[in-house]
């Protein structure tokens, strides 16, 4: 489960940039460009070999940026992202195995849910933040809403992700169901490997511009 402090900074990013990341070097200037531009957190997905260096570089130096870890698997991953640095970890499906473990070493987490079966199987674990995934397959917004109906009054939040991007981002953040948004438009694979730097942030302060008014 996520720890409120860990709440609080998801809610208040309302924006958390996923990012899988082949080049460990490309780190750093990466997360800058996305703090220029207003992000606030960053999802380093444990897709890439270069994922768990990555986590250490943008933890040494871009402090500011809260950081998690992301599609973790196994408890080994979760140990990897603890000593990696990451202040969360982040999972597409709901293992209890994994949640537990989670928690017993001190890893703020959050599960992946599809399902109200697996909302009611996270919050039977403790996890009232949940990742949405994949979300616009399902049918975003709409399907969410309705889902969630029945557990709105336990004070639950999700993070959406799947199919988000600058045209939909907004009616999902003007919800209060939703904590923040997944956004892996915001610095892909192919402009971090070109060191887009530039259009990564211009990228990112078009979004957090759309956040700030969907929310106001």
């Amino acid at each position: 489960m996520l720890t409120q402090k860990i709440e609080d900074q998801i809610r208040e990013s309302g924006i958390i940039a996923v990012i899988a990341i082949d080049d460990a070097a490309d780190a750093v200037p990466m997360a800058q460009a996305l703090q220029r531009g207003g992000i606030r957190a960053i999802e380093l997905t444990l897709r890439t070999p270069a994922a768990l260096d990555s986590i250490r570089a943008i933890r040494e130096s871009v402090p500011d940026i809260l950081l998690g870890a992301g599609t973790i698997l196994t408890s080994d991953q979760v140990d990897a992202a603890l000593e990696a640095g990451a202040q969360f970890g982040v999972a597409p499906g709901l293992n209890s195995r994994i949640i537990d473990y989670a928690d017993e070493v001190g890893l703020p987490f959050a599960p992946g849910v599809m399902t109200p079966s697996d909302i009611e199987r996270a919050l039977e674990l403790g996890c009232k933040t949940m990742k949405l995934f994949p979300s616009e397959s399902i049918g975003g917004m709409k399907t969410l809403s309705t889902m969630a109906a029945p557990y709105k009054h336990l004070g639950i939040g999700f993070i959406p992700l799947g199919g988000l991007n600058e045209t939909n981002m907004a009616s999902y953040l003007s919800s209060p169901l939703v904590a923040a948004i997944g956004g892996s438009w915001l610095a892909k694979t192919d402009r971090i490997a070109a060191q887009d730097w530039d259009g990564i942030e211009a990228t990112a302060a078009a979004a957090v511009k759309i956040a700030a008014e969907a929310k106001s």
